[in-house]
């Protein structure tokens, strides 16, 4: 009785696949596509997300350090300087409001300073969002109120205030 050889493989002998198996690795291909389109969608989002996290707390402590400023330094005019210190902080910050309280007073009647942001725009850099969520984002405004203080004349601050 003579036994039959084994059947030689088509894509073991000649390192070609068979119709089928091709199919099925082109349909991997377009999965994996798929799902790497969805992971870096959701990826950008994130980043995105945390940027303007990032954005409201640097705004916040930009806006604290400004009524630091402008309270210590005690100049009831010079705005120019309290947003110089800010721009430091957080350099979109295009314009800020200094309202010294009572209104109208001088810099020996002062209570205190409120420092305040109010048009900032926060602004996304994913290129998946689109170009309807690529507009500004508007942000809501920020304030703080410091009571005044007069440490000028304190001879180790004098750089504070130059």
């Amino acid at each position: 009785m003579r036994r039959r050889a084994a059947p030689e493989s088509n894509t073991a002998a000649k390192g070609e696949g068979t119709p089928a198996s091709r199919r099925q690795a082109g349909a991997t291909t377009v999965e994996f596509a798929l799902a790497l389109l969805l992971f870096f969608t959701f990826l950008l989002g994130i980043l995105d997300f945390a940027r303007m996290l990032f954005t409201w707390s640097a705004a916040q402590e930009a806006t604290r350090a400004g009524a630091r400023y402008a309270a210590v330094c005690d100049d009831t005019s010079q705005q120019a300087q309290v947003l110089a210190r800010m721009r430091a902080l957080l350099p979109q910050i295009s314009a800020v409001g200094v309202t010294w309280s009572p209104s109208g007073c001088s810099a020996a009647t002062c209570e205190g300073v409120t420092v305040s942001i109010t048009s900032l725009d926060y602004q996304w850099i994913s290129p998946i969002a689109g170009v309807a969520a690529r507009a500004p984002i508007p942000m809501p405004s920020f304030s703080t109120f410091l009571p005044r203080e007069v440490m000028r004349q304190d001879p180790n601050s004098a750089a504070i205030c130059s």
